[in-house]
């Protein structure tokens, strides 16, 4: 089924249009999500919510764009939206009394959530995944739908909303930046084979 098939079938509430769509695109919006989130039930979610926004929301798809690139800029939003979350359950305010008697508040970290714990996979993936997680929020996005996703830089720069200049730049300082967070890695792999 064609794109803008499938987006007439959307529009007229079809059944089968949702059917469709989750089927062809529900891979790749959780391997995003979870490039993302570093978590695979976060990254279920995260699709799981970007098909129910697009039900919701249908309406406001403009003809003429391109379905995956509004699809993506959806589960970007959500993802964001769930780091966003996490970071405020990470810290937790306790209140304490100091010397003096003066409540003192302070944030203390929440360390339930590990990546780790949810990559079920080698441990090479693991290491990638781990790295890919300490890059900042827009340099992580833009290694991903470029090199994992394979979105064209005019795809991200709608995605992400900016500049096309913008997006290679970032996709250029994320790359370096997991080059650097993955040398050992790398090190570990090939420098023991070329001795």
């Amino acid at each position: 089924m064609d794109e803008q098939t499938l987006v007439e079938l959307l529009l007229e509430r079809k059944e089968d249009g949702f059917r469709e769509l989750m089927r062809v695109y529900k891979d790749d919006l959780v391997n995003f999500a979870y490039r993302f989130v570093g978590s695979y039930d976060d990254a279920v979610d995260v699709a799981q919510e970007t098909f129910v926004r697009v039900f919701r929301f249908i309406e406001t798809f403009q003809r003429g764009a391109r379905l995956k690139t509004w699809l993506y800029a959806i589960a970007r939003n959500v993802a964001l939206s769930m780091l966003d979350e996490r970071k405020r359950r990470m810290t937790t305010r306790l209140v304490e009394t100091d010397d003096e008697g003066q409540e003192v508040e302070r944030d203390v970290p929440d360390v339930s959530y590990m990546p780790d714990r949810a990559v079920d996979s080698t441990i090479v993936a693991q290491r990638i995944q781990e790295a890919l997680m300490k890059l900042p929020t827009v340099y992580r996005e833009a290694v991903v739908l470029r090199d994992i996703e394979g979105l064209t830089y005019e795809e991200i720069a709608d995605v992400c909303k900016i500049e096309i200049g913008t997006v290679k730049s970032r996709i250029n300082r994320g790359r370096t930046m997991l080059q650097e967070l993955l040398r050992d890695v790398y090190e570990e792999l090939y420098g023991k084979q070329s001795q």
